[in-house]
């Protein structure tokens, strides 16, 4: 998970703060000098790292500060503060052009993620309403064009490609051809290096003069850690890009690239990549990611991921159950079935404030979801619809169809007494808010068995 070295780093540096009453220059400063030393091991920028905690420091020892009721949480606040704008301050967005289509050129090192994300960023529009096209300029990599044909298919979104032309001539005749079917949005999947030279870049700056791109975007590969501020200064000295996209966040817990290459470049962040699916892109939101890094989780990420991936007709039917107590198993493995389609569960629970500190030291097993699953799908239609009826002759019997234990379907059945229960509490003290915000996040179902949640496993 990104940024959970840098994270654990922090939170360690915070108690100590915590821990006293009241604060000191001297208390402050010994903090800061703890937060720069998590900065640098996270791979941040030697410079970046000086120039945030110095700012932190200068702010954090005003009276204001020192004489407040609350000087740790005041000073957690000003690093919140500085985090953000360190990323940027507010999320930045993609170009648009007021004649379309918008070019978008997509560049970056061999290996950095441009094929994949050039789709996944090409997807995000398509949802929106947009007509994207991609366009295969790599012709020197084997199987580049073939690569972007097959994510461009699994999208649904058009590709351009004239083999081994000149990459120049490819990205005019894509962006006439563009002009004359309406796409808006055109993408250039560049040719990358295994490190940066001439040729490679001469390259780049013959589309980029060329073809007058609106918006030059570097993806870099957040794995890359101290490298990527070179990777990034290069190419922007070169070409004067317009943004960052950092992929493979999920990849690395450190997080380092994240908040050097937007303050040696001055570029912003616009997407981050964290997942391997194509729908796994999101844009830059620097208050977000700074609230998740101090470990003050994301409730507005979780509820947007949870607004993109759950069926709202499913949604519906379901709240209508729940007014009426009348959830049965069938229930429970739809919203098993909602919950995969967020990702990991592990990167969902670390999103919820207040469970995000306790899943890092938590084995949260996607698996046990699956498990879970099996056993409803082992039942038959009328043992899900009434659960009260299966005896010890029918646990066996599902237990056998689908390679588990009894006492795994005692489990589950225990699970679903305390989700109606649950439930029956809730309605019955009217509580509407938490209804909605638990049908909201797609938390209907409850949670597997030793997974962190509340009552009975189930998320609270």
């Amino acid at each position: 998970m990104a940024f959970e070295g840098l994270s654990d780093r922090l939170d360690n540096a915070f108690k100590k703060l915590k821990s006293k009453g009241s604060l000191t220059e001297a208390d402050v400063r010994d903090a800061m000098r703890e937060v720069r030393l998590a900065l640098l091991e996270a791979d941040v920028n030697y410079k970046v790292a000086k120039d945030f905690t110095n700012n932190v420091t200068e702010r954090a020892i005003g009276a204001k500060v020192m004489e407040s009721l609350t000087p740790a949480q005041m000073v957690i606040k000003i690093v919140n503060e500085e985090l953000t704008a360190l990323m940027g301050g507010t999320q930045a967005r993609l170009a648009s052009a007021s004649h379309p289509p918008t070019v978008v050129m997509m560049c970056g090192l061999q290996g950095s993620g441009k094929t994949t994300h050039s789709a996944k960023i090409a997807l995000r529009l398509k949802e929106q309403g947009h007509r994207p096209l991609l366009v295969a300029c790599d012709i020197y990599r084997p199987a580049a064009i073939k690569q972007l044909q097959v994510v461009g298919e699994q999208i649904g979104v058009p590709v351009f490609e004239m083999g081994t032309e000149n990459p120049v001539k490819i990205a005019t005749e894509a962006i006439k051809l563009a002009k004359d079917n309406g796409y808006d949005y055109v993408f250039l999947d560049t040719a990358g290096r295994l490190h940066i030279d001439e040729q490679l870049m001469q390259e780049l700056k013959d589309i980029k003069s060329t073809v007058k791109p609106h918006e030059i975007l570097l993806v870099i590969d957040s794995m890359l850690g101290q490298d990527a501020v070179t990777v990034a200064s290069s190419f922007n000295e070169a070409l004067g890009i317009d943004g960052l996209v950092l992929t493979k966040l999920d990849g690395d817990t450190r997080g380092g690239a994240a908040l050097s290459a937007r303050a040696v470049t001055g570029k912003p962040i616009k997407f981050l990549g964290i997942g391997e699916k194509l729908g796994d892109s999101g844009g830059c939101q620097p208050d977000r990611m700074a609230d998740r890094i101090l470990g003050m989780g994301d409730v507005l990420s979780l509820i947007e991921k949870a607004e993109t991936a759950l069926d709202e007709k499913k949604a519906e039917e379901l709240e209508k159950k729940l007014k009426a107590n009348k959830l049965d198993l069938n229930d429970m493995l739809m919203q098993f079935e909602e919950m995969k389609k967020m990702g990991p569960m592990k990167d969902i629970i670390s999103m919820i404030p207040g469970l995000n500190k306790k899943v890092k030291d938590t084995d949260v097993d996607d698996k046990q979801i699956d498990y879970t699953m099996a056993i409803i799908r082992s039942m038959t239609m009328k043992e899900r619809e009434n659960p009260d009826i299966i005896n010890p002759s029918r646990k066996r019997r599902i237990a056998a169809g689908c390679g588990m234990q009894v006492e795994d379907v005692n489990r589950l059945l225990n699970q679903y007494r305390s989700m109606q229960k649950l439930y029956k509490q809730l309605n019955g003290k009217g509580s509407k808010k938490m209804m909605k915000r638990m049908q909201r996040m797609g938390m209907g179902g409850g949670m597997p068995g030793g997974m962190p949640g509340g009552m009975g496993g189930f998320p609270m």
